[in-house]
């Protein structure tokens, strides 16, 4: 895995990188969601599909004598775009868009209530899922790892559908499905152990599919 940190005029952060994952692997969890049935946790679902098929045996190839070719793999292209302060994450795969949006940003301290600022940010990624023309919706809420799990599950929960009400309010497509879930303390993204890093665990995130190109 490759990362590049460059830093726009904006003083957006922009991280590039790369995962590869084995073509005839499926990865998945045995972690169960805390408030449905067990599903792929956040990012961990496969995304690329299977390589073509290469012949080794192709003289084209051009192998050094004994030599043989590794396994397929898919490699999966991830772009992310964070904004300086860190309360909003944009992710692009091949395949998704994520949004991330810091708990800060969206409530008040140990709250599910949203702000006013927060359902104008809520709305802008309303208008991309529009522009995507997108019919999955999954939206998921995290927090630190302070104070007890079981709090934890149940906020983050209805921060969540806090979120999705808004979405749904705002595109009123009764096309779209959702899938809604509070994971806790589950999945950090950073290290618990600081105010900084716990900071961007207590976050929702927002995602769906791209346009097929």
């Amino acid at each position: 895995m490759t990362h590049t940190r460059t830093r726009t005029p904006r003083l957006a952060v922009v991280i590039a990188a790369a995962s590869v994952m084995l073509a005839t692997t499926i990865m998945g969890a045995a972690s169960a969601d805390a408030a449905d049935d067990p599903s792929y946790p956040p990012g961990t679902e496969p995304s690329a599909s299977a390589p073509v098929e290469v012949d080794g045996n192709d003289p084209d190839l051009k192998l050094v004598d004994g030599a043989t070719l590794a396994k397929a793999k898919v490699l999966d292209i991830k772009t992310v775009i964070e904004d300086e302060a860190g309360e909003e994450r944009r992710e692009d795969t091949n395949t998704d868009v994520k949004f991330a949006l810091q708990a800060e940003v969206l409530f008040a301290k140990d709250s599910a209530k949203l702000s006013s600022r927060a359902k104008a940010r809520i709305a802008a990624i309303a208008e991309e899922i529009k522009a995507q023309n997108a019919t999955k919706v999954r939206v998921f809420g995290f927090t630190d790892n302070l104070g007890s799990s079981a709090h934890g599950d149940v906020l983050s929960r209805q921060r969540a559908s806090a979120v999705h009400g808004v979405l749904d309010d705002e595109l009123g497509d009764s096309n779209i499905t959702y899938e809604v879930r509070g994971y806790g303390e589950q999945y950090p993204i950073a290290d618990n152990s600081t105010e900084a890093g716990r900071k961007k665990n207590r976050r929702v995130e927002v995602s769906f599919p791209r346009t097929e190109s």
